[in-house]
C-alpha cells in the first residue's frame, strides 16, 4: 500500500507540467522522427528522447524496481534486491576504491548505487543525470540518509561534461547509461577526458548477443521493440563496445556477460517480468498480470483525478518495453548486463 502510495505522489511531483499523454505519444514517435531526421542531422536529438523517457517514466520504474533501476545476476535465493546490492559490491570490488577517492557516477538515475558507494567505500561521489525528475529525487533520498557530504549531482548530458574539468576523478562507472549515447565513442571519450591517468571505468552496457541473427525477422523485430522502448538508438554487440572504448584511449582489461545463465545463476535475469518465481519474496506487481492490473487501475485512477490523465499510457509504456526485455532475454539474443572494466593508461 506504501508503494502505491509513493506512486501516486510521484507521479503527481513528476507530471505537474502536464499534457503527459501528449509527451507520450511524442516520445512513441521517436523512431520516425529519428529516421526521418536522416537528411538533417541537426533536426532530432537522441539525448532528448532518453531525457524524456526517464522523465517519464521514472515512477514507475521505482514502483517495479526499486531505487537502484538496473538489472543484476539472479539468484534463487536472493531477492530482486539482495542480488543488485550483491552486483554493486562487485562494481566496489572491481573499482579498487580507496577512502577519500573522487568517483563519477555517469547516469546516476535516482542515486541507488551512488549511496551504497559512497556509504561502503567512503568516497567521494559525483552523480551526474539529464532528467531533472531523477535528479530531484536523487537529491531527496541522498539528504534523507545523511549522505550529503559525500555525494553530489550535476544536471547534465554525460554526452557533455564541459563543466568538469580534465583529470578530476580516480575512478568512474556508468551502469545502464551510455547504451542511450547517440555515439558511444563520443560518451566514452568524454568519460575518458575527466579520469585521472591511470583511472578506472566500471561499466554496464544493453548489448545484442552472439546469437542475434540481423536477418532473422523475428530477431529484428525484438531489437526494435527493445530500442523503441527503452529510447536507445541503437544496440552495440560487445564488441562494438570494446572497440569504442578502445578508440578513445581505454585499454579493456575485461568484459563478461553476466546475463548469460550459468550454474552459479539459476535464475534469468528477465524472470521477475515473466513470473513472481525465480527470485526471493512475492513481487506479482513486476509479472504480466501485474502490470496489466497497474494499467487498469492508473486508467481508473486518471477517472477519479487521483493521478493526472496520461499516466496510464505510460504505464502501458511500461508493460510493452518488459514484454520486449523478456522476448530479448528468452530468445538469447540480447542482454542488459555486459559488464567491463577499462583503465585510462597512466601511472
Amino acid at each position: 500500500m506504501q508503494r502505491l502510495r509513493n506512486l501516486t505522489g510521484g507521479l503527481k511531483t513528476s507530471y505537474r507540467d502536464g499534457d503527459v499523454a501528449g509527451r507520450v505519444q511524442r516520445f512513441n514517435s521517436w523512431t520516425r522522427r529519428s529516421l526521418d531526421s536522416a537528411a538533417d542531422a541537426n533536426s532530432y536529438d537522441h539525448s532528448e528522447t532518453a531525457k524524456e523517457y526517464y522523465d517519464l517514466c521514472n515512477e514507475f520504474m521505482v514502483f517495479g524496481w526499486g531505487d537502484s533501476l538496473h538489472f543484476a545476476p539472479l539468484s534463487p535465493t536472493e531477492t530482486l534486491e539482495e542480488s543488485k546490492i550483491r552486483h554493486q559490491r562487485l562494481m566496489i570490488s572491481k573499482l579498487e576504491l580507496s577512502e577519500g577517492m573522487r568517483v563519477l557516477d555517469v547516469g546516476c538515475g535516482i542515486g541507488g548505487p551512488m549511496r551504497r558507494v559512497a556509504s561502503e567505500a567512503a568516497v567521494n561521489v559525483v552523480g551526474v543525470n539529464i532528467s531533472k525528475v531523477q535528479l530531484n529525487r536523487a537529491r531527496t533520498l541522498n539528504a534523507e540518509a545523511g549522505l550529503d557530504h559525500l555525494v553530489d549531482c550535476i544536471e547534465s548530458s554525460f554526452m557533455d561534461l564541459s563543466t568538469i574539468n580534465d583529470s578530476s576523478f580516480d575512478r568512474a562507472y556508468a551502469i545502464e547509461s551510455t547504451c542511450h549515447a547517440p555515439d558511444k565513442q563520443g560518451a566514452f571519450a568524454e568519460i575518458f577526458r575527466v579520469l585521472k591517468p591511470g583511472a578506472l571505468l566500471w561499466g554496464q552496457e544493453m548489448c545484442m548477443t552472439d546469437k542475434f541473427d540481423p536477418n532473422d525477422n523475428q530477431h529484428r523485430a525484438i531489437k526494435a521493440d527493445l530500442m523503441h522502448g527503452i529510447a536507445l538508438r541503437d544496440i552495440a554487440t560487445t564488441g562494438e563496445v570494446n572497440r569504442a572504448l578502445e578508440a578513445v584511449g581505454f585499454e579493456v582489461v575485461e568484459g563478461t556477460d553476466l546475463g548469460v545463465t550459468n550454474s552459479n545463476s539459476t535464475t534469468p535475469w528477465y524472470k521477475p517480468m515473466e513470473t513472481a518465481n525465480g527470485t526471493r519474496g512475492y513481487a506479482p506487481h513486476r509479472t504480466p498480470k501485474g502490470r496489466k492490473m497497474l494499467v487498469k487501475a492508473s486508467g481508473l485512477a486518471e477517472l477519479i483525478k487521483v493521478i493526472p490523465k496520461g499516466s496510464a499510457n505510460v504505464a502501458r509504456l511500461m508493460d510493452e518495453t518488459a514484454i520486449a526485455y523478456v522476448a530479448g532475454g528468452k530468445t538469447g539474443i540480447f542482454s542488459p548486463l555486459y559488464c567491463f572494466l577499462a583503465r585510462k593508461p597512466g601511472p
